[in-house]
């Protein structure tokens, strides 16, 4: 198969030195609400996006979560693994994640305390990138995000030994009802289920232009807290 002819010249937005918040995360927090569309945004550019979201409407396309994030982990061997998972809070402490603990992503955190993330919003032309270490959030924290939940990925954080081998659908779906009638109360957090930060050392953020001459301003933490800015080739 064949890709070669897949290419696409990205025009929409510049990202500038100048107008970088001193603060990554702060930086990323206007990204995002650019992304949801809760910042004021340019007309071309609102009208640009409007555009794509009623061409994936017609096309029956359902729009990507903003809040996605493509998590890549390293196990004690060595052996990387990557997959999506949803970022649920920032802070000045870092992204913020929800899993169950004895997933393979849990085992690797495990063994191997440090991730990355990236974020990609095409309908922007931006990509995220984070790395850093990853600890694990509060319990306290854990439990108030678990009790917001639904009820039923509340009974589902209990039924699913995540990333471990099951009969089949039928299995899975007949332990969902039983504990569905276990818990018909208060359904409290699972001992291997929570959250985990990923505290961020290295953070860049690209935006497409064209010709494949892209913008890309990398931040790298000091020792002292605060955090070194430069532009790196594209």
């Amino acid at each position: 198969m064949n890709l070669g002819d897949f290419r696409e010249d990205y025009r929409r937005d510049a990202l500038d030195r100048a107008a970088l918040e001193a603060n990554p995360l702060t930086q990323f927090e206007a990204w995002f609400r650019e992304a949801t569309g809760d910042r004021a945004q340019s007309r071309w550019r609102k009208i640009g996006i409007a555009l794509y979201k009623l061409w994936s409407a017609i096309c029956n396309h359902r729009p990507a979560d903003i809040n996605a994030m493509t998590l890549a982990t390293v196990d004690k061997n060595g052996e990387p693994s990557s997959r999506t998972v949803l970022l649920k809070s920032v802070d000045e402490r870092g992204f913020i994640f929800f899993t169950n603990y004895d997933s393979r992503k849990g085992r690797d955190l495990a063994e191997n305390p440090h991730a990355a993330l990236t974020f990609f919003w095409s309908e922007l032309e931006r990509q995220v990138c984070v790395a850093g270490s990853v600890t694990k959030l509060p319990a306290a924290e854990s439990e108030a995000y678990f009790q917001s939940r639904p009820r039923g990925s509340r009974i589902a954080a209990w039924a699913s030994d995540q990333s471990k081998p099951v009969a089949d659908r039928a299995a899975l779906e007949a332990k969902w009802r039983e504990l569905e009638k276990k818990f018909l109360g208060e359904i409290p957090l699972p001992p291997n289920w929570g959250g985990f930060i990923l505290q961020p050392e290295r953070i860049e953020f690209w935006q497409g232009r064209p010709s494949r001459l892209h913008d890309r301003l990398h931040y790298t933490k000091s020792s002292d807290g605060s955090w070194k800015i430069d532009r790196l080739s594209p």
